[in-house]
């Protein structure tokens, strides 16, 4: 019988009441009961105050001033929407413009500036906290919040549901001062040595709230675990692409009040914001963020730890040598229990003095540094030590421990429900430090180093531990001083959150030193101030050893063909006819540069782990150049067509159209309003073009080179302008910062320039039935077509080249579209068009993939199968060819199984 079953009673409830259906008896009194001291009522009217009425209380509920402890801020809560939050799934939630966007639009992820975020002191306002989500925020309305239940199931005596009445009432309401960090706190300054898996957390990637609920223990015992259960696992509310977010505790730990571990609805007096939990989320003290699970639906007993999706691929440090490449493709390293992270380790950063903050002040005044240090599982900070000289000595910074505040106050409300930390000796928050420091001697000081100790004597270390998720970052917090011609100083930080520009680290490494192992120096050269030094930085090998083979141009000059392409990178030559099936970019980006110097494009694409794999095909060095002369220039009058193989040209974007929720049309102008782009049906073009990063206050095209092989839209034969349809891969689960390439295309305005290159491609339709594959030409009567997404624009480009031939009436062509939802499917009316005006020749299917589908779809549903592929698409034969463009996934997967069937894995199936 489930528990739950009995009627609750309201926390003045005296009587005694027994329910006949679970023979459980209702407790007398306080003394028998989970019941906190007194009436507590939620706050009202419970809904987030940032969405309730204007005339509502929009500020934190104030303790009473003559409690010993630190004021909540006195601040209203944001009721402004962020304009770059328009057309985004979390358009609804309104949003402080100053948090720093660490994940472009969506999903939002985001921090405080540092500076802003240590100004408020102890509690941090809900404004400024950090937030991370990992898709959208769940729209959770008034009647949703009323009816919110948290399912209670598995290896426990009783099981059952219970809503948030059910929790203040059965349970001691209780409110603990607690400190939450992101796992990835500091983590852009691993990213500038080598980019992680994950976005650029600065060093403000945690804050602090006075967080309202019942302790998870006082649940877990009323709800009696069985023996055998060793997890508690927690589901949250969210809706995923791989399920919702999930993750576990050790019961053990869980049922540890000490752990503090709380079931709470409110942050400082108010109900919980949407982007933190609302209406009732799960708040781990002492561990990472990634524990504390929002929007908390479900809780389940059992022997196993979660099996949710990012329980798995999420939070964990995994050893040092695995690669972000590796660490995709080999599964095996995030399902070993050694790098699961559970504790915060010990951690401090500077905040004062502030990036770029000036200091002009004479010898003999003292400036007081500042900031914070914090450690896990409720440990102490049992010393900050202040560096002058790079770690040669250190001396103590004095502690202030805000949290020992609350330990001598007993205090209990209707809203706070109790109060009372007399009997704690865990510390869940940070602690602030500070240092009175000679200016005299600052500007003696190449550097400011602070490290963190606690009380288990664990010392932040000296050099980083990078990692391919990039977590955990605490190597010392370190602070570069410029010394100005005036007598004055700038300090510098190590880096700045997100995309914002700045930082010693960045600077290191634009001047090709390694930032992993700075050297500061104090000389100053007039106003002209290298401060800075650092060891070389140590570049990944692409040279085999024992390799000793010196080789001519002429050599290379004969092997500049798509049979035995060979390329020179840094000097270098390497085979690349072994590996021309496996590149992740297809053979032609790889014979495109065949006999050439392809160094610029290589290094500004390719990752430290690509560069790595690369030394696995190093032949030998070149002897002399490989560029070789130089063709002469052709005018842009004499040309008939715009593109180039061997050159990249300039086109500039003149407009976008909004074509799908995540899709947009950018055309860009050749520059000549009568030049025709001159791409052959079937072939691509290579995009380049600069991520943008933000200075003074501007977006500007300095950031990462990234470029790709797309299929344009408009037609070769079009004049003066190129179209290319582009589905932006925004930041999601798997990929916190989305397609690198996508989102770049997501950041270009109008006047915006990218470059191009090509025709390139291995697959020509010539016309009149006809094809070239790998320059074979060849008859083909049969041709089968699969796409996914925006991978239709090379399917296009050959239907168009097949049904407008005035000469070609024998081609029969079957297409299977698959998308996620009926609004996915691009180009949707031009193909609708072609099968109706050519059904003699032509099969169109589409098949939807996603949750929604309407109930008047007639078309397929589902992954594509084998027997769709069976069913749909032309069998094998001599003049067939099957033509597919989706995800590398997707493609690699179905010529796989039409291998199987009989298709010729590289002379009848082409993959664009």
């Amino acid at each position: 019988m489930n528990i739950l079953q009995r009627p609750l009673l309201s926390s003045s409830t005296t009587s005694s009441s027994s329910d006949t259906r679970s023979g459980v008896t209702s407790p007398s009194s306080e003394s028998e009961s989970y019941f906190g001291r007194g009436e507590v009522s939620l706050p009202q009217p419970f809904s987030p105050a940032t969405l309730s009425a204007e005339s509502t209380e929009t500020r934190a509920r104030a303790l009473p001033q003559d409690l010993p402890i630190p004021p909540i801020p006195d601040e209203a809560v944001c009721k402004t929407f962020d304009k770059q939050d328009v057309g985004t799934p979390d358009e609804w939630i309104p949003r402080d413009s100053r948090m720093v966007r660490l994940t472009g639009k969506h999903p939002f992820n985001s921090e405080a500036k540092l500076r802003d975020l240590y100004s408020y002191g102890f509690i941090t306002p809900s404004n400024l906290f950090f937030v991370r989500n990992h898709g959208a925020v769940p729209r959770i309305d008034d009647e949703t919040a009323k009816n919110w239940k948290i399912e209670i199931h598995g290896l426990c005596q009783n099981s059952g549901s219970l809503s948030l009445d059910d929790l203040r009432t059965m349970f001691e309401v209780v409110t603990v001062p607690i400190t939450l960090v992101c796992a990835g706190n500091r983590r852009k300054e691993q990213n500038v040595v080598q980019k992680s898996l994950g976005f650029s957390w600065g060093a403000a990637g945690l804050s602090t709230a006075l967080f309202t609920g019942v302790w998870l223990s006082d649940v877990l015992g009323f709800f009696q675990p069985q023996k055998g259960a060793k997890h508690v696992i927690f589901e949250g509310g969210d809706s995923l692409p791989n399920g919702p977010y999930g993750t576990s505790q050790l019961l053990s730990w869980a049922k540890d009040r000490r752990r503090g571990m709380l079931l709470a609805w409110a942050m400082n007096g108010l109900p919980l914001e949407p982007d933190h939990g609302f209406p009732i989320r799960l708040v781990v003290p002492g561990q990472i963020g990634g524990r504390s699970v929002k929007w908390l639906k479900k809780i389940e007993l059992s022997e196993n730890e979660s099996q949710h999706h990012l329980h798995f691929h999420d939070n964990k440090v995994l050893p040092m040598p695995i690669g972000p490449d590796q660490a995709r493709a080999e599964k095996a390293w995030w399902y070993d229990p050694s790098y699961i992270i559970r504790d915060l380790n010990v951690n401090s950063a500077i905040a004062s003095p502030d990036h770029d903050e000036i200091l002009r002040a004479p010898d003999t005044e003292v400036y007081t540094l500042r900031g914070y240090a914090y450690a896990g599982g409720g440990r102490r900070i049992s010393r900050v030590e202040i560096s002058l000289d790079e770690g040669k000595t250190w001396s103590l910074a004095q502690i202030q421990y805000i949290e020992d505040q609350f330990r001598g106050v007993s205090h209990h409300d209707t809203v706070y429900g109790s109060l009372d930390l007399s009997d704690s000796d865990q510390s869940f928050c940070w602690s602030f430090w500070s240092f009175d420091a000679e200016v005299k001697a600052l500007k003696e000081a190449p550097s400011i180093t602070v490290r963190a100790m606690d009380e288990s004597l664990a010392l932040q270390p000296r050099d980083m531990y990078w990692n391919a998720t990039g977590m955990m970052n605490n190597w010392w917090f370190r602070v570069c001083i410029h010394r100005l011609g005036d007598g004055g100083l700038r300090f510098e930080h190590p880096t700045m959150a997100g995309t914002q520009p700045g930082g010693w680290m960045q600077r290191l490494k634009d001047a090709g030193l390694d930032p992993s192992q700075p050297v500061f120096s104090s000389k100053a050269d007039g106003l002209q101030v290298q401060v800075t030094t650092a060891q070389p930085a140590v570049e990944v090998s692409m040279t085999k050893p024992g390799v000793t083979r010196r080789i001519t141009v002429e050599e290379l000059a004969a092997h500049a063909n798509s049979e035995k392409p060979w390329f020179v990178i840094k000097g270098e030559v390497y085979d690349a006819t072994e590996y021309l099936s496996e590149h992740p970019g297809g053979p032609q980006s790889i014979t495109l540069v065949a006999g050439e110097d392809a160094t610029e494009d290589f290094m500004a694409i390719h990752s430290a782990d690509a560069r790595k794999k690369l030394a696995e095909y190093h032949i030998g060095t070149l002897i002399g150049s490989a560029e070789g002369p130089k063709p002469e220039p052709v005018s842009e009058t004499d040309s008939k067509t715009f593109l180039r193989a061997k050159e990249w040209k300039t086109v500039t974007l003149t407009r976008t159209t909004d074509v799908s929720k995540d899709s947009k049309v950018f055309r860009f102008s050749l520059g000549n309003a009568e030049q025709a782009l001159g791409l052959p049906t079937g072939k691509h073009v290579y995009v380049k073009l600069k991520r943008k990063v933000e200075q003074g206050g501007k977006k500007v095209p300095e950031g990462q080179v990234v470029q790709r092989a797309y299929t344009p839209l408009s037609r070769g034969s079009d004049k003066g302008f190129i179209d290319m349809l582009i589905k932006i891969y925004y930041p999601s689960v798997d990929f916190p910062l989305g397609g690198r390439m996508t989102v770049g295309f997501s950041e270009l305005e109008v006047g915006d320039v990218v470059s191009l290159k090509g025709p390139i491609g291995h697959f020509t339709w010539l016309g009149s039935g006809r094809a070239s594959v790998d320059g074979k030409e060849k008859k083909i009567t049969n041709v089968g077509m699969v796409c996914a997404g925006s991978g239709i624009t090379p399917i296009l480009q050959v239907l168009r080249g097949i049904f407008e031939d005035e000469n070609d009436r024998e081609t029969n062509v079957s297409v299977l579209d698959v998308n996620r939802d009926l609004d996915d499917i691009l180009c949707k009316a031009e193909l609708d068009e072609m099968a109706s005006k050519h059904g003699n020749r032509i099969q169109l299917h589409y098949s939807l993939t996603g949750k929604s589908v309407p109930e008047t779809w007639t078309g397929l549903v589902g992954r594509i199968t084998q027997d769709m592929l069976m069913s749909r698409l032309p069998r094998p034969s001599e003049e067939a060819i099957i033509c597919i463009c989706g995800p590398q996934e997707m493609e690699q997967s179905l010529k796989r199984i039409l291998t199987a069937q009989g298709w010729h894995p590289t002379e009848q199936i082409i993959i664009f």
